[in-house]
C-alpha cells in the first residue's frame, strides 16, 4: 500500500505546485506584456476612459458606426448569446426588427446587402469588431450626418482595418470603438 500511496501523494503535490502556482504565474506574466498590462486595453478621450478595446459598445446614434448587436446588452460581467435557434420565432422577429431599423437609418442600402453581423448577436455578446464590409455599408449615413466627404470617412476606415495576423490567421476587422473615437477627433 505504501508503495502506491507515496508516489500518488508526490505526484499530487507536484501537480498542485505546477497547475495552481507556476501556471497561473506564467499566464499573469504573459498578460503583463500585453496592451493594458493584463487588465484590458482601455480607450481614453481627454484622459477619461470611454471603453475597452476588447468589449463591444452600444452605438445607436446615426453619427457613429454601429457595432454588432448584443444578446446581453453589452454587459461585460458575463458573456453569452441568446441561445435561440435560427427557427425560433422570437429570434426571427428580433433579427427582422434589427433589419428594419437598419434600413430606416440607412435608406440607400438594400436588405440583401446587409452583412449578417449587423443584425445578429455574437456568441459572447461582447464582440468589439466588425468586418470592413459591415463598416463600409454605414459610411454613407455617417458621412451625411457629419457633413463629411465619403472619401474622408473611407480613408479613416482604411486606417483602422486590422489585417489578419501574419496575413494568414483570422479575418480583417475593424474595432468599432476605436473607429468612432477617431471619427469624433475629425471634427
Amino acid at each position: 500500500m505504501k508503495k502506491h500511496i507515496l508516489p500518488a501523494l508526490k505526484l499530487t503535490v507536484v501537480m498542485i505546485i505546477l497547475l495552481a502556482v507556476i501556471y497561473p504565474l506564467a499566464i499573469a506574466a504573459v498578460g503583463k506584456l500585453t496592451p493594458g498590462k493584463g487588465k484590458g486595453e482601455t480607450i481614453s478621450v481627454n484622459g477619461k476612459v470611454v471603453g475597452y478595446a476588447n468589449i463591444g459598445q452600444n452605438f445607436t446614434q446615426d453619427k457613429y458606426f454601429w457595432g454588432r448587436p448584443s444578446a446581453i446588452g453589452y454587459n461585460a460581467s458575463g458573456s453569452g448569446g441568446s441561445n435561440k435557434g435560427p427557427n425560433n420565432p422570437e429570434y426571427l422577429k428580433l433579427v427582422q426588427d434589427r433589419i428594419d431599423s437598419f434600413l430606416v437609418h440607412n435608406p440607400s442600402v438594400k436588405k440583401e446587402d446587409i452583412p449578417a453581423e449587423l443584425v445578429t448577436a455574437s456568441g459572447s455578446g461582447l464582440d468589439p469588431d466588425l468586418s470592413p464590409a459591415a463598416v463600409r455599408i454605414q459610411v454613407k449615413r455617417v458621412a451625411a450626418i457629419r457633413h463629411l466627404d465619403e472619401a474622408t470617412i473611407n480613408a479613416l476606415v482604411d486606417a483602422y482595418v486590422q489585417k489578419p495576423l501574419l496575413g494568414l490567421f483570422g479575418p480583417a476587422k475593424v474595432n468599432v470603438l476605436k473607429l468612432n473615437v477617431a471619427l469624433d477627433e475629425l471634427h
